[in-house]
């Protein structure tokens, strides 16, 4: 699993016009399932996410996590994440798990940071999305459940 992960003030993402989510403070989440991800590992992703230590004490020390500051979270299916562009011109997403395997998968991540008391708006899954957002810092981490980066 991937996800790609930005600090912000507010984001909303919309589909054919009409707003589907949106949050204010807290983080966007463009979230990749692999062909090889688990329940497992999309609870713990969710767990990471939830506890990223990437926002602001009181002294401006990124020393505080989605959960100590009450942020939301808008999550927002991503299978390009997943794109392998090192070989030809276009990118090869055959590490990206098939729609039915990543549509479960990426529920279950959004129903696990609910569970952690983290407030969850979601884009459609497979539909073709405008994402809107204010990055604040900017702040953008990036996290592979292989660790490969």
């Amino acid at each position: 699993m991937r996800a790609v992960l930005q600090r912000v003030s507010r984001a909303k993402v919309t589909v054919e016009g009409r707003l589907t989510g949106e949050v204010g403070g807290g983080l966007m989440i463009l979230l990749g399932v692999g062909r090889e991800d688990t329940s497992a590992v999309a609870a713990t992703m969710a767990e990471k996410c939830a506890n990223l230590r990437i926002f602001e004490d009181h002294q401006g020390k990124m020393n505080r996590s989605l959960l100590d500051v009450k942020g939301s979270a808008l999550v927002v299916s991503q299978f390009t994440l997943y794109g392998d562009a090192r070989g030809q011109r276009r990118p090869s997403f055959i590490a990206a798990a098939p729609p039915e395997h990543a549509k479960a998968l990426y529920q279950e991540f959004c129903e696990a940071l609910g569970k952690l008391g983290v407030s969850v708006a979601t884009g459609i899954f497979q539909a073709m999305m405008s994402v809107e957002l204010v990055n604040e810092g900017p702040v953008t981490i990036l996290l592979d459940s292989d660790k490969t980066f």
